[in-house]
């Protein structure tokens, strides 16, 4: 079949869309699809490599850059110009995808996918959130594709048929994770400015991820502080954030800690890091840490973190806060489950796999071996298949 993925978005970006929609791309493709991707020009000065080569894809598929409009006012104006130039950008993808003979048009953007449909095209709607300004979109959708229970659970809600609704979670690529280094290796290469006798005693939990504030980061800080008092070399590193911005939010935590504790929270934030590098990062870490905000619904019951199923393939123990969303793929056997926002319990829980190896190991690998159900062939497939049906 040939497939036709509008992303009416930024890319490359270091956001994890990006990665999701290359993967698929890719995956498509290799089930013997032709695909194509078209996006919208976006200025995108911290990033010079091209889509292939930044998200280690085969370049198996056609991507092309849409020329469009791209312009920033700041300030209270911000989202404004978001809105107003992914109108423009979204109407220039339509009138370019009404130029192709595609067999399916592919999209995570609802007013595109709305467009076309009304043009009687073959239109598979991949739905990330709800929102119920919205609902009245949805029920124009005769295929979705819902990346949590969740998520279906609130568009059936809303009056989308069950029917049109497949659940696909996301996923990850195990090759990526298959690397022929141990963790000492992989704690030199990656923390070569420590001091490396002394820093050999430390047990390291890591989080991989941006820093925004529905992702549960405000407990970070505690955790820390909390960790250095039942163990001074049982440290929390930070991998995550985008811009400035994020990188304030985390520091103001900082903030609340004594000046002798901050060595036990070390920020390194995304900009310094490609995404390449997550496999090394999972290898050289002794725990890995998924966190929500379970008063945020995105959190709650929508997302389908690419970090939880990468921790997965990782062969890293996971501690993760108990939300629905994560539960849909976690649970005791794989993973060591902690009250959202206890900060208290999920220090408490990290140090308990840092004193107990066997028993950590043992859930990584049942993660390890549940996650095989989750690579992005395997989606690929689910949802080829439920569009044949």
């Amino acid at each position: 079949m040939r497939i036709l993925y509008l992303a009416n978005l930024r890319l490359p970006t270091e956001k994890a869309y990006g990665i999701q929609i290359a993967k698929m791309c890719e995956a498509f493709a290799n089930i013997g699809h032709e695909v194509k991707l078209l996006y919208p020009y976006r200025k995108n000065t911290g990033i010079k490599q091209d889509l292939f080569s930044y998200y280690s894809v085969r370049n198996n598929f056609s991507a092309r850059r849409i020329e469009s409009k791209d312009f920033y006012l700041p300030g209270f104006l911000d989202k404004i110009t978001f809105v107003v130039k992914n109108y423009f950008s979204a109407r220039i993808l339509v009138s370019e995808a009404l130029k192709e003979n595609a067999d399916i048009y592919y999209t995570r953007d609802e007013r595109i996918a709305y467009i076309l449909n009304k043009k009687d095209k073959n239109v598979v709607f991949e739905c990330h959130r709800f929102s119920s300004k919205k609902k009245g979109l949805y029920l124009y959708f005769k295929k979705i594709v819902a990346i949590s229970n969740g998520l279906k659970e609130d568009l059936v809600k809303s009056g989308v048929k069950d029917g049109n609704i497949l659940v696909a979670r996301d996923g990850v690529d195990l090759d990526n994770f298959n690397i022929a280094i141990n963790q000492v290796e992989a704690r030199k290469k990656l923390y070569s400015e420590f001091h490396w006798e002394a820093f050999a005693r430390k047990k390291i939990a890591v989080y991989v991820g941006h820093l925004y504030l529905w992702k549960g980061v405000g407990v970070f800080s505690e955790t820390a502080e909390r960790l250095s008092g039942i163990n001074p070399n049982y440290l929390l590193f930070v991998f995550g954030g985008t811009n400035k911005k994020d990188s304030n939010i985390l520091k103001e935590e900082l903030k609340n800690i004594e000046n002798k504790l901050h060595p036990n929270l070390v920020p390194i934030f995304y900009g310094n890091f490609p995404h390449q590098a997550v496999p090394h990062i999972l290898k050289a870490a002794d725990c890995a840490i998924l966190t929500g905000n379970e008063s945020e619904v995105i959190s709650a019951k929508y997302t389908s973190p690419l970090k939880m199923f990468e921790y997965m393939a990782s062969g890293c123990p996971i501690v993760a806060q108990d939300l629905p969303s994560f539960r849909e793929v976690l649970n005791n056997e794989n993973s060591f489950l902690v009250t959202p926002g206890n900060a208290k319990e999920l220090a408490d829980k990290i140090s308990y796999i840092f004193e107990n190896e066997e028993e950590a190991k043992n859930k990584a690998a049942k993660a390890l071996d549940d996650v095989q159900n989750y690579t992005w062939r395997k989606r690929a497939e689910k949802i080829i298949s439920y569009l044949q049906n």
